[in-house]
């Protein structure tokens, strides 16, 4: 493929209990200094941190979607095992006639499912400062496919109006088997109620000063939650909105390192894999 040799493996890294761990996007300038080795093309960069990580959230999707061909392309560049979620476009969740927008669903999932066994969660943002209305959300989630091309697809709720995130919209969620995006920020909604068969993780509080962006302490204590959601239970330190979920024998789990220091978010995400790896299932860490 040209440039930096590199003897990278077919297989992706396998989820650890459950737990898959990763990334916003993989484009990023300062990640050619402190993630990517020194001389890797950039054509080349999904295909690193696709064997480094076990899953990586795509925002470009968020801005307008891509052609089934490049949807393809970056499904046969990683690897198998490898997953990648996507945010839908904004120009669906920020339609003024939500319940109106099964097209445009439709149309966003049939080019996306070209990822294939690839494709993970989809994440459905709804901004702060957008009114939604309480019928029209509803509806909206009625027009959600429950699969694609024959593969199941997962949904993911990822509303940011602080008026609008409450009981009864965790109990909407739970109804539908919608998960909801436990979002660790200041900056948006953060509450951690279960409301689906997996667990959706956006955390938030990287640091430039840190090489690993978070200290030890604060990432044993996220290993620690997220074995806590894949054993089927929930955190006893995290917000909540409504009565905790009854416990489920086992959840999948997806953690993402997003914004903040951006440029420390891989080295965040290795450290917690590396944490999670070295760990027994059951172990408190």
């Amino acid at each position: 493929m040209g440039g930096l040799s590199l003897d990278l493996p077919d297989e992706g890294v396998p989820p650890i209990a459950g737990i898959r761990v990763g990334i916003g996007g993989w484009t990023y300038a300062p990640w050619r200094d402190n993630f990517y080795p020194k001389g890797l093309v950039q054509r080349r960069e999904l295909e690193f941190a696709s064997r480094r990580l076990s899953a990586i959230e795509i925002n470009g999707t968020w801005y307008g979607a891509q052609k089934p061909a490049t949807y393809a392309t970056w499904r046969d560049t990683a690897p198998p095992g490898f997953v990648f979620s996507a945010k839908a476009p904004k120009r669906i969740t920020q339609s003024r006639a939500l319940a109106k927008t099964g097209a445009q669903i439709e149309d966003f999932v049939g080019g996306i499912s070209a990822l294939g066994d690839r494709l993970g969660p989809l994440v459905w943002q709804f901004d702060a400062g957008t009114r939604i209305d309480r019928d029209a959300f509803t509806a909206f989630l009625e027009l959600l496919p429950e699969s694609a091309n024959g593969r199941p697809l997962r949904h993911v709720l990822d509303v940011r109006d602080r008026d609008f995130v409450d009981a009864d919209f965790v109990a909407l969620a739970r109804r539908h088997g919608l998960a909801t995006v436990y979002t660790d920020s200041d900056e948006h909604p953060s509450f951690a109620d279960v409301t689906a068969d997996f667990v959706y993780a956006r955390l938030m509080r990287s640091r430039a000063g840190l090489a690993a962006g978070y200290p030890p302490g604060e990432l044993r204590a996220w290993a620690a939650r997220a074995r806590t959601w894949a054993n089927g239970a929930a955190p006893d330190d995290l917000p909540l909105l409504a009565p905790p979920a009854a416990p489920a024998a086992r959840r999948d789990v997806f953690v993402f390192f997003i914004s903040a220091a951006k440029e420390r978010n891989p080295a965040a995400a290795l450290a917690l894999l590396r944490i999670l790896d070295a760990s027994p299932p059951n172990a408190l860490l």
